[in-house]
């Protein structure tokens, strides 16, 4: 058999399919093809070394916000995503169903795959916060209606429930959310913050399969350990997600619910227009933080892999390496040392390794380097972030108009408007 692509000689983590090992991975039409030790050479077109390298499934971030242009928090995912292994970014309510079409056509755009979480909210997260404080935009026949339209994009309903996303209407954008993913059998992911209403009122709404987001934020953690609510809601089979985002990690509140056996399900970055500048920054930041306090390397990639995908019921082949999945696939060296890492509070712990990605293939295809724009004008940054923005800016200006030395020793000059993956 004939392979596009060979990956050879690396580690490879499969989760979703017991490995971690020595393997190669062997890629046709887009697909993985093959798995094992010392697949032939000779038969692929191209063959990469990736000894002393970790190799897993393309990363499943299983929260983003990746509808810029028309959204407070959107992103375009491409700067980020072939640097980070990250193939596939569940766009987690950034659209409700007003906008939802419009969201589809950005993602026709996108090299990547993007399902979607549909904000119960029509409106979606147009603004800061507050979509949910008019119960009329939180129309439940809509909402199905546009789920049932829309089947190939939509795999689960979003509800921002804290007081200033709801107002004075409590728990009822929940208890409509719930009605919406019920009816079209569907996980509702509920984002918890600032009390009311309290963790303790909305959990025990949920259900076996739906997914708590901002889990191990300090809204979660109560006096003398985790809220009891979060002890009955795992108990009762609600996924526990990081969603790490701008201010819904702390690691005290993470290692309590360690210490209580309540592991979280999926480890994403809720990454945005904010989060994106830190303390976020990518999933392999974030995935680093897990491994800062004590868990191991296969159960975070499987944090991030093929538990995201089956909390969505993904299409099959995401998130694993099973032979005939899409050939989604990340490459990263492992560098271990001692690396403090802080959380939403300034907190720090220091991770034994830190995942740095070298190159991310969707469908068999690698991601070209990608440049990102500047942040819009509406998001607050310190002064630490735009000194390290313009430092990049700088960077990047000299690499542009550095002289390249060609073959024959005449010097070319970079042309200003080189695309990325030129460079």
């Amino acid at each position: 058999m004939a392979y596009d692509l060979l990956l050879a000689g690396g580690r490879v983590i499969d989760p979703d399919g017991g490995r971690d090992g020595a393997a190669d991975v062997a890629v046709a039409a887009g697909r993985i093809a093959a798995v094992g030790a010392d697949l032939p050479r000779a038969a692929a077109r191209e063959v990469v070394d990736v000894t002393g390298r970790l190799v897993t499934p393309g990363l499943v971030d299983l929260h983003t916000h990746v509808f810029p242009g028309a959204t407070y928090w959107g992103i375009d995912p491409g700067p980020a995503a072939w640097c980070s292994g990250v193939t596939t970014w569940v766009d987690a309510g950034s659209a409700g169903a007003y906008g939802l079409g419009a969201l589809r056509a950005a993602i026709r755009g996108y090299r990547v795959r993007v399902p979607v979480l549909l904000n119960i909210s029509a409106v979606g997260l147009t603004g800061l916060t507050g979509e949910s404080r008019d119960l009329t935009a939180c129309d439940t026949d809509l909402a199905i209606t546009t789920i049932t339209a829309n089947r190939d994009l939509v795999y689960g309903v979003k509800a921002r429930i804290d007081a200033n996303t709801v107002g004075a209407n409590g728990l009822a954008p929940l208890r409509r959310a719930i009605t919406v993913a019920r009816a079209c059998e569907l996980p509702v992911m509920v984002h918890v913050g600032v009390a009311p209403p309290t963790v303790a009122e909305l959990l025990p709404l949920l259900g076996a399969g739906d997914i708590v987001t901002h889990c191990a934020s300090g809204i979660a953690l109560g006096r003398g350990g985790p809220d009891q609510a979060l002890r009955r809601a795992y108990d009762a089979g609600v996924l526990f997600d990081i969603g790490h985002g701008s201010g819904g990690f702390a690691y005290d509140v993470l290692e309590a619910q360690l210490a209580a056996d309540m592991p979280p399900h999926v480890v994403s970055t809720d990454l945005h227009a904010r989060s994106l500048h830190g303390p976020a920054f990518d999933l392999p930041t974030t995935m680093a933080k897990l491994l800062a306090v004590g868990l191991p390397l296969k159960q975070v990639v499987a944090a991030a892999t093929c538990a995201p995908a089956r909390a969505l019921g993904l299409p099959a082949g995401a998130g694993t390496l099973a032979v005939g999945a899409p050939a989604d696939l990340a490459v990263f060296a492992v560098e271990q040392g001692r690396f403090p890492l802080a959380d939403v509070h300034g907190q720090l712990r220091s991770a034994p390794m830190r995942l740095r990605n070298e190159a991310t293939y969707v469908a068999g295809r690698l991601l070209p380097p990608s440049l990102p724009g500047p942040p819009p004008p509406w998001i607050p940054l310190t002064a630490a972030q735009r000194d390290a923005l313009a430092r990049r800016d700088r960077t990047i200006r000299d690499l542009l108009t550095t002289p390249l030395v060609t073959p024959d020793g005449l010097a070319e000059q970079f042309p200003r408007d080189s695309q990325p993956g030129q460079i």
